[in-house]
């Protein structure tokens, strides 16, 4: 059997479409391994380069996508253009590819309709085989340029603008003149807090002027040590000390302890151990002038000036 007709073949209407249909059987049989070899190559190349990605939302109907005045902008865009000129690039170059390979197989492909059924199958493979091929390096030869241009196209798009780098900064880390305001009311809130502490204070440790501390002790609250509950400097220590007058908390000038404290300790934190002793002598005088105020004991001895403070804790005024 080959592509030879007979006459009797010719008559028969029967017979000619048997043998077409015969004959394109096998046809798309010879060539599936090549369209599969394609079909291959078509779904690995976008995975190589971005991974696998799905997305429902590209699948939801957008009246936006149907408006002709976005259509007509996307028609003229920069992105459009350079895709119009890559797509007619491809276009010729598998156009002249095609050309050149049909060129050199033309008499192959004249011979093979007098070549047996079985020989012409085999050439006709060969022929469509190394047509792919050629046209498969053409591709490559456009993708060697597609690819790296894709890949910077996508980097620039990636990137910001000045402003968009601004915007997201300011969108992530708040505005300089919010996150500011916030601070402000924070301190505010804080000082008030702390403010309103002042008057449970069982003394207050000035400098007399620049520091001010108040302390408290209650072993009731299972402390272990004198908890510090307000501290300030020059307008928050006078403050402080107006407060302890207004609420008759007792008031002592001790510098170096004032300072000590202030520095190594933080609001509602107890004092550190080497400060124990001082500021016991300072309470110890505490209870011993309530006690003389109440009429149940004798006026206490003056409050040393050198109380016993640590030189790692001592602070120079």
């Amino acid at each position: 059997m080959n592509f030879s007709l007979t006459r009797d073949v010719i008559v028969d209407e029967r017979a000619m479409g048997a043998f077409l249909l015969a004959s394109g059987k096998m046809a798309i049989w010879a060539v599936q391994p090549v369209l599969g070899l394609l079909f291959v190559l078509a779904l690995i190349g976008p995975v190589a380069l971005g991974g696998f990605l799905f997305s429902g939302s590209l699948l939801q109907p957008k009246f936006s996508r149907m408006s002709p005045l976005s259509g007509i902008k996307r028609m003229f865009s920069l992105n459009s253009v350079t895709e119009l000129l890559k797509a007619v690039a491809k276009f010729f170059v598998i156009l002249v590819v095609a050309l050149v390979v049909l060129s050199h197989d033309r008499q192959a492909l004249l011979a093979i309709a007098n070549e047996p059924l079985e020989q012409a199958i085999i050439h006709a493979v060969q022929v469509v085989g190394w047509s792919a091929l050629w046209m498969a390096a053409g591709l490559l030869l456009i993708a060697a340029v597609d690819v790296p241009f894709q890949l910077w196209q996508t980097q620039q798009k990636l990137k910001m603008t000045k402003q968009e780098v601004r915007d997201e900064y300011k969108d992530s880390e708040g505005k300089p003149e919010v996150k500011q305001r916030i601070r402000q009311l924070q301190r505010e809130a804080s000082q008030r807090r702390m403010m309103a502490a002042v008057p449970d204070a069982d003394v207050i440790i000035t400098n007399p002027t620049h520091y001010a501390v108040a302390l408290q002790y209650d072993p009731e609250k299972g402390g272990v040590a004198p908890l510090l509950l307000a501290k300030g400097t020059d307008f928050i220590a006078l403050k402080i000390r107006e407060i302890g007058v207004e609420h008759k908390v007792q008031i002592l000038e001790s510098p170096a302890l004032a300072r000590a404290i202030y520095y190594s300790t933080e609001i509602e934190q107890e004092i550190p151990a080497g400060l124990y002793l001082a500021v016991a002598q300072v309470l110890a005088y505490v209870f011993q002038i309530r006690q003389y105020r109440s009429g149940k004991g004798k006026r206490p001895e003056p409050l040393k000036d050198d109380l016993p403070i640590p030189p790692d804790l001592r602070r120079d005024s």
